[in-house]
């Protein structure tokens, strides 16, 4: 797995413009080689997704595997290491998507390898596909896939990224599986005024109107929701620590209208706290501005972007309202690509399974089920009816195994990957055998 890893490293699939044909080309030479039959679909050649399929009896519905093979931009001279030189050095594994997400590609490339290898007798499907695209939207890959190819990824349950990670608290450690999704409620607004010279002020002036709509967000927040998978994260963290922090753990859940404070009164790190806070609403983030396009004119229009997140069981329209206290019932609030939110029902049979394995591979964690604040493929799969979770398990070996996603000198631990790879494939048997 970790040559595998190495070779996908190599492959240069930064998203734009992707190419992810590159890595589409060297996992069907891989799989073929060995007896599976592979496609590569797509809306252009060279943004290319595969799929590959070992049958079971078909007495139980399919099981997806699913990753992505594009990777973020890179800035090499800020790395110590080359980006796609896949080198190793002090037991780490340097490169872009060594964390995100080749590493899954590999760890279920190898899972589907070892299921032929090995002959077990499967009750249900396993199918394998490396999508494209994830990193700015999904809409040539796993989204392409959905709307035009979908009997070829169809399955009931899938695994994707997003959880599989390890947390540690006062010596307690977690392994996290991802049973929600935020759904991505972008938006706009915007602020008119008078034009006008720049060497006469007036009170009319877009810009002002539009920084005193964010500055609001400063001291608003919107209304806290508990999902189920909070309080199965909460419960599952208190359910491992001493009685004073399980009981500050669980004081967050008592009231909706009480939470931030309580979450403010944890003694814990200050990200996971922000992280918390993420969890329990539906936040907003400034992240672009738009303005002018002299020094010396004043401009009639101001528009913001904001990224916005909404939670499992919340709207379009209930987030609308929530913004709409916030910016007043005026503001022009236009919605940018939207999706919904995900929740899988951590009450099943797949994630007890990974219940199991992980109990046998580290007996001295936690599982917790997890929500994750971002966004991944899931968003378009889901939309097929599969059940997914976020599972790409990584032996925990502290913080700095975890170090630089999206950042510089991206790294996994061989060790933590070896780990990965043999628990994942334990998971995918387990499920998928027959009795």
């Amino acid at each position: 797995v970790i040559a595998h890893l190495r070779n996908l490293l190599r492959l240069d699939t930064r998203n734009p413009p992707g190419n992810e044909i590159l890595a589409a080309n060297y996992l069907r030479e891989v799989l073929e080689r060995e007896g599976f039959e592979c496609v590569i679909v797509g809306p252009s050649p060279q943004r290319a997704s595969l799929i590959t399929r070992l049958q079971g009896d078909g007495s139980e519905p399919p099981l997806l595997l699913m990753s992505h093979t594009d990777v973020v931009a890179v800035e090499p001279e800020k790395w110590s290491h080359d980006p796609f030189g896949a080198e190793i050095a002090n037991g780490f594994l340097y490169g872009r998507g060594a964390l995100d997400m080749k590493n899954m590609v590999a760890m279920e490339l190898m899972s589907m390898l070892l299921l032929k290898r090995s002959g077990v007798p499967l009750k249900r499907d396993v199918i394998y596909m490396a999508e494209a695209d994830e990193e700015t939207g999904g809409h040539e890959g796993a989204t392409w896939v959905v709307e035009h190819y979908p009997e070829l990824i169809q399955a009931e349950y899938g695994l994707n990224e997003g959880g599989g990670s390890g947390l540690e608290i006062n010596n307690k450690l977690y392994y996290t599986v991802q049973t929600a999704e935020k759904g991505s409620a972008r938006f706009k607004i915007r602020a008119t005024g008078a034009p006008g010279h720049g060497s006469i002020p007036h009170g009319n002036n877009a810009i002002i109107k539009l920084a005193e709509l964010l500055v609001k967000i400063q001291n608003h927040q919107p209304p806290i929701h508990f999902t189920a998978t909070l309080r199965g994260y909460l419960e599952g963290l208190a359910s491992a620590q001493p009685p004073e922090l399980a009981e500050k753990l669980r004081a967050v859940l008592a009231d909706e209208t009480t939470a931030n404070a309580a979450i403010n009164q944890l003694p814990l790190d200050d990200f996971l706290k922000r992280e918390l806070h993420a969890m329990v609403r539906n936040t907003i983030a400034s992240t672009m501005l738009k303005a002018g396009s002299q020094i010396n004119v004043i401009p009639s229009e101001a528009i913001a972007y904001l990224d916005g997140r909404i939670l499992p069981g919340q709207t379009l329209e209930s987030y609308r309202e929530e913004l709409r206290a916030i910016f007043g019932p005026d503001c022009e609030i236009e919605f940018v690509d939207p999706s919904a939110p995900l929740e899988a029902d951590p009450a099943s049979p797949l994630f007890e399974t990974i219940k199991d394995v992980l109990r046998q591979h580290a007996p001295e964690a936690t599982v917790l089920p997890t929500l994750l604040t971002g966004g991944t493929d899931a968003k378009a799969v889901s939309r097929l009816g599969t059940k997914i979770y976020g599972f790409s398990p990584e032996l925990y070996s502290g913080e700095d195994g975890w170090s630089g996603i999206h950042g510089h000198d991206e790294k996994i631990s061989v060790k933590a990957m070896q780990w990965g790879t043999r628990v994942l494939y334990e998971v995918v048997e387990r499920f998928a055998k027959k009795a």
